[in-house]
């Protein structure tokens, strides 16, 4: 694991104990700040959507729905349009305690949410243990093909595994016999990322090293040995034909087709430029988030996808944000911080919806929307996975708006009214 990682996790611990936020990263007016997230204020204690599986927790994604549906053979036979059987939504969990005689096991976890109820299963529906290996950062395939999973020296991919020998079909992860022989022994890798499609796989190395691959048949189409002094983050744009990298100095824009690097995202004041997600704003337009650490706090940085220049940069969390990313739908943004807080962000207004204080006691590690985008899951370094549900404010919104409509047109009837009775109209 990276020094950098090392030295988050050990801030964290530090905080927790003392039970008091980091003032390096405190903003010296908390009022101001409080007086910013009023809209929606949520307390993090809720055993139902909250959980914890015993093992730190680095990477957390929703399986693919693909992934958890079969063909129902008795009425296949009996209809040209079989129906098919699909298993609860699932959220996949990687973590463990790493090399040693920690007593904390390496593992992949599946766990069973149930979005009715807002809960987690309060144990792993499934579990896969990497013996001494640590399980890093992850990657799903979004065509529900498996999952790509970084470890200290290598990378492997694991496969979906649905028994549905029973009524209640169950889904599982097993070993793949797919190995993956670009990406032995190359070092941690602390990013990775596929493209909307799934034909191109990109990884990033704790060495700085950038490397891109078709899939499946990982034939490499980008091999940049100093992309970055540490590859931290990469997304790839919704059309496919960009490659966004971040990782210490400024932020670096590739074209897919060419392999080439096009553009550099310089840093502004000394900031640190985190976490980076690409979003479409429009059918057409895309737009591209940064997160940036300054000494009053996290903020957002957008960036103009046709000139690569800053759009705007929002103020968002005096703490450092730990892990970022953007609803499937583009509407929403998600922010965790090393306190363990997550503020959930609208896009168009940059503004935030909901703050969900303590949702972790230890730094948010990883945040991943829904593919219908209405829940997030996050992890954290407490052993702790939860699921939050995005509340639908369109609908009050709407309502507050006609009833404005409503009063001027009232207003407007009462005005039209009086101005009759003080000039009638002559016979």
């Amino acid at each position: 694991m990276s020094k950098y990682y090392i030295l988050r996790v050990q801030t964290t611990i530090k905080t927790i104990l003392c039970n008091r936020p980091d003032h390096r990263f405190t903003n010296q007016n908390p009022k101001a700040q409080n007086s910013r997230h009023r809209e929606t204020m949520v307390n993090g204690d809720d055993k139902a959507s909250s959980q914890k599986y015993g093992v730190p927790l680095y990477g957390a994604a929703w399986v693919p729905p693909s992934a958890a549906v079969v063909v129902n053979e008795d009425i296949a036979a009996e209809s040209e349009t079989p129906a098919p059987h699909t298993v609860k939504p699932h959220v996949v969990l990687a973590g463990g305690g790493g090399e040693g005689h920690s007593g904390i096991r390496n593992s992949l976890l599946l766990s069973s949410a149930d979005l009715e109820s807002n809960s987690l299963s309060d144990q792993p529906v499934a579990e896969l243990g990497t013996g001494s290996d640590l399980p890093y950062r992850i990657a799903v395939h979004p065509g529900g093909e498996g999952i790509i999973c970084s470890f200290p020296k290598s990378c492997r991919w694991f496969e979906w595994d649905l028994n549905t020998e029973t009524d209640e079909h169950t889904l599982s992860l097993k070993s793949s016999d797919n190995a993956l022989e670009q990406l032995e022994d190359v070092g941690q890798q602390l990013a990775m990322t596929f493209n909307s499609e799934g034909s191109l796989l990109a990884v990033g190395g704790e060495d700085g090293k950038l490397r891109v691959f078709k899939w499946p048949a990982m034939e490499s189409t980008l091999s940049e040995d100093n992309a970055h002094p540490s590859v931290k983050d990469l997304d790839f744009s919704p059309d496919g034909k960009f490659l966004v990298s971040l990782g210490g100095g400024p932020g670096r824009i590739w074209n897919v087709a060419t392999s080439t690097s096009v553009a550099s995202l310089p840093r502004q004041n000394d900031e640190i430029l985190g976490f980076c997600r690409f979003s479409r704003t429009t059918d057409i337009d895309q737009v591209l988030y940064i997160t940036a650490m300054r000494d009053r706090g996290g903020s957002i940085v957008k960036w103009n996808t046709s000139t690569w220049k800053r759009i705007s940069s929002t103020h968002v969390s005096r703490d450092p944000i730990s892990a970022f990313n953007v609803s499937p739908d583009g509407k929403l943004l998600a922010i965790g911080t090393i306190q363990g807080d997550i503020f959930i962000m609208s896009s168009a207004r940059m503004r935030v919806l909901t703050v969900v204080k303590k949702a972790h006691l230890g730094l948010v590690t990883a945040l991943a929307f829904s593919l219908d985008s209405r829940a997030l899951v996050s992890a954290s370094l407490d052993s702790s996975a939860r699921v939050t549900l995005i509340k639908d404010k369109k609908e009050n919104g709407n309502g507050l708006w006609m009833i404005a409509l409503l009063i001027l047109l009232l207003a407007l009837a009462v005005f039209y009214a009086k101005s009759i009775e003080l000039f009638p109209l002559k016979p």
